[in-house]
């Protein structure tokens, strides 16, 4: 059935920063579309992550499309849906939820987006040995894709090693053994001299967590650097990855393509990507583009 109006939402923790509302309804207002995204913050309600389940049949009640899931409830909801697409199953992640006739069916966009991100910002990157620094929700997804892309080896680095260890452990499983390790921060000076690209996972360059997740030094021309944030656009280790000559993707990508995968599941209609991505740098504050280094040289999205 075609519809011209839409409710949505997105269920987590600390999420009134989030750019998904404007993301979304930006694009349904050039669509024609009456839509209206709503915040559901567990931290505002007091509740505990373990009543998405509530939430969740809630939502339902009031007539929802479809929810946006993050942190930290991503693995919770699963138990509350009906059926899952193949690709939340593998991952073990959603954070798209469609509600249709009377049915909660989850779907994971966050791999998509990051695959979609990557292909269009570092089409030419070398994958035979990425990377990664975090094993949380977003590495996970994003160790997905960089498999799923055809990367020949990803290893995982976090400050908590038994979760890189069940990372790597879980995309073997997946992927076929030998495609993924855990390796530890103190080894990363070495990890990453011998590495075509590192990805970062982590919140560290976030505007609420300033710095860099590493050591510039470590950054040689050699190697791509891809980033996960968004906010900022521009973060410290992508100033100093462009400093030391490496290709370079920032996240907004991500956030631009896994949105509009959301958007085209909510709505059944097709986004347009290429106005996503302007709308991301305007309200992320920044001219930083989506494309690689060598691109946005001659011309920064």
């Amino acid at each position: 059935m075609v519809k011209d109006s839409y409710l949505v939402g997105l269920i987590g923790a600390g999420v009134g920063p989030s750019l998904s509302p404007a993301l979304h309804e930006r694009e349904a207002d050039r669509q024609g579309l009456r839509y209206l995204y709503r915040l559901i913050d567990i931290d505002e309600l007091g509740v505990a992550p373990e009543a998405v389940g509530d939430l969740l049949r809630a939502a339902r009640d009031l007539g929802f499309d479809g929810l946006n899931i993050t942190h930290p409830c991503k693995q919770l909801v699963i138990e509350h849906l009906d059926a899952l697409s193949p690709q939340a199953e593998g991952l073990g992640a959603v954070n798209t939820v469609v509600l249709d006739g009377g049915r909660a069916i989850g779907h994971n966009t966050d791999v998509t987006g990051f695959a979609a991100s990557f292909a269009r910002g570092l089409p030419d990157a070398p994958l035979e040995r990425v990377v990664q620094l975090g094993a949380g929700g977003a590495g996970a997804a994003v160790a997905h894709a960089l498999l799923t892309l055809g990367a020949g080896h990803v290893t995982v680095v976090d400050a908590l090693a038994d979760r890189a260890r069940a990372l790597a452990a879980a995309l073997n499983r997946h992927f076929g053994a030998g495609r993924a390790t855990a390796g530890t921060p103190d080894r990363l000076a070495g990890l990453l001299g011998g590495a075509d690209g590192v990805v970062h996972a982590t919140p560290t360059g976030m505007a609420a967590h300033p710095g860099m997740p590493f050591a510039a030094e470590l950054l040689h021309p050699g190697l791509w650097v891809a980033e996960v944030v968004y906010r900022p656009l521009e973060t410290a280790l992508l100033r100093a990855a462009r400093e030391a000559g490496c290709a370079v993707l920032d996240g907004g990508g991500m956030a631009v393509f896994q949105a509009a995968d959301a958007f085209r599941l909510f709505t059944g209609r097709s986004p347009d990507e290429v106005r996503m991505l302007a709308d991301i740098a305007e309200l992320a504050g920044s001219g930083a583009g989506s494309e690689s280094g060598a691109e946005a040289a001659g011309a920064r999205s």
